[in-house]
């Protein structure tokens, strides 16, 4: 069957079509037909096919919105005449990613008006997401077959194990219950993808897994995983928690907060665009998010070089709280753009794991981009894997399987 995923970022618009079946057991058994993204949404729009994670084909175009966006993908798609790649009208279902579900989707659901409410109304936790996830969708059910079934796959999902003590904020409880304060994660499709693809590499069952999973990429997380399931993650209430990460802060000083109002005379929400969109690597560096821009300037600009140094040693400092909280695991698993192609971060993230028996090859390191692979030497009794995360697949099968669940809802 042919899954369209259209996978809606802060900025950007990713799609891809999945030939995929619901009684397949691991997502590596789909297979991508297409790939493409619209990055710059708002800006400057660019346009680009990819192969392997590899640009093929870009074009700048021009996409205001993300319902624009949409539309030009749809549009593509519907110009068929491309080998191998299905029109609109061969679509079997449509897969959106949608980042945050709150409490109320625990699982993936068949979108209908109540779901898209529902999503809507979780937009003030994730108003980068899902907002852009809701203009995505609508744009999607205005223009495909109103019969195409859709589902909402949520990256706070795979999260839903954490246990209450790591999930629980120190705050007055009665006020936490009333507003559904809490760590729900993000990223969760891209753990979950990296933990079943570690367990296929490796020959074992999911749920013998134990490890530490990076997403890396303008959004970052870490994830704590014991025996294949999620037991703590680096984004909490909101995507804004945790790591560095592009343009996002992470991790500060709460009161920084009311420091800047007061000292800036701004309003909240100037202090939180401040933290969500020019914080992160762009804020320290003061020129990129990039880290493929980075690491030009690395050797000749202080700040890039300070920017990617805190970004790894708050990394480091991640992996080394949840290595102590699963009591050791046996594998760090890197994944995401950054992940995938940046062996400087991995190999500044990873010094002085030695205590933990972790030992970089270095040549490995170096020669493991864009593609999986195995990055510490063959004694470590700790290993670091390179793992490019496939989203995509994942969304596919799941939205596959929701359908099947719903009782023959696939067309």
């Amino acid at each position: 069957m042919n899954v369209l995923v259209l996978n809606a970022g802060s900025a950007s618009l990713k799609f891809e079509v999945i030939a995929a079946h619901p009684e397949n057991a691991t997502p590596d058994q789909n297979r991508q037909l297409v790939s493409g993204a619209i990055e710059g949404i708002g800006e400057e729009a660019t346009l680009s096919l990819l192969e392997s994670k590899q640009v093929v084909h870009q074009e700048k175009i021009t996409a205001s919105d993300y319902a624009q966006a949409t539309r030009r993908v749809l549009a593509w798609l519907d110009a068929g005449g491309r080998q191998g790649v299905p029109t609109i009208q061969e679509l079997d279902a449509v897969g959106h990613r949608v980042v945050h579900g709150g409490d109320r989707f625990t699982a993936p659901v068949v979108i209908d008006n109540d779901v898209v409410a529902g999503i809507e109304a979780l937009e003030d936790l994730a108003p980068l997401h899902n907002a852009p996830a809701v203009e995505v969708i609508r744009v999607a059910q205005d223009v495909l077959d109103r019969n195409l079934p859709m589902v909402a796959v949520f990256d706070t999902v795979f999260h839903r194990t954490i246990p209450r003590h790591a999930s629980t904020y120190p705050l007055p409880f009665e006020l936490a219950c009333r507003h559904h304060i809490r760590r729900y994660g993000f990223h969760g499709i891209s753990h979950e993808y990296l933990v079943r693809r570690y367990a296929q590499i490796t020959g074992q069952p999911r749920e013998r897994v134990t490890a530490v999973t990076l997403h890396l990429e303008s959004g970052c997380s870490a994830c704590a995983v014991r025996r294949g399931q999620s037991v703590d993650t680096s984004m909490g209430f909101t995507p804004l928690e945790g790591l560095m990460m592009g343009k996002r802060s992470g991790d500060i000083d709460p009161s920084i907060v009311g420091y800047l109002m007061r000292k800036e005379r701004v309003e909240v929400s100037r202090v939180e665009e401040w933290l969500n969109k020019e914080s992160g690597l762009l804020g320290v560096s003061g020129c990129s998010h990039d880290t493929r821009e980075l690491m030009e300037l690395i050797g000749e600009d202080e700040r890039v070089r300070l920017a990617l140094e805190v970004f790894c040693y708050r990394l480091r400092k991640y992996i080394g709280a949840y290595l102590a909280a699963l009591g050791g695991a046996e594998a760090i698993i890197f994944g995401g753009g950054i992940g995938e192609d940046t062996p400087f971060v991995r190999a500044r993230t990873l010094e002085g794991f030695d205590w933990c028996g972790l030992t970089l090859d270095p040549a490995r390191n170096e020669q493991t981009i864009n593609r999986e692979g195995r990055i510490t030497t063959d004694d470590s009794r700790l290993h670091a894997y390179v793992i490019p995360t496939q989203e995509g697949l994942l969304i596919a099968q799941q939205a596959l399987q929701c359908l099947s669940a719903s009782k023959g809802t696939i067309r």
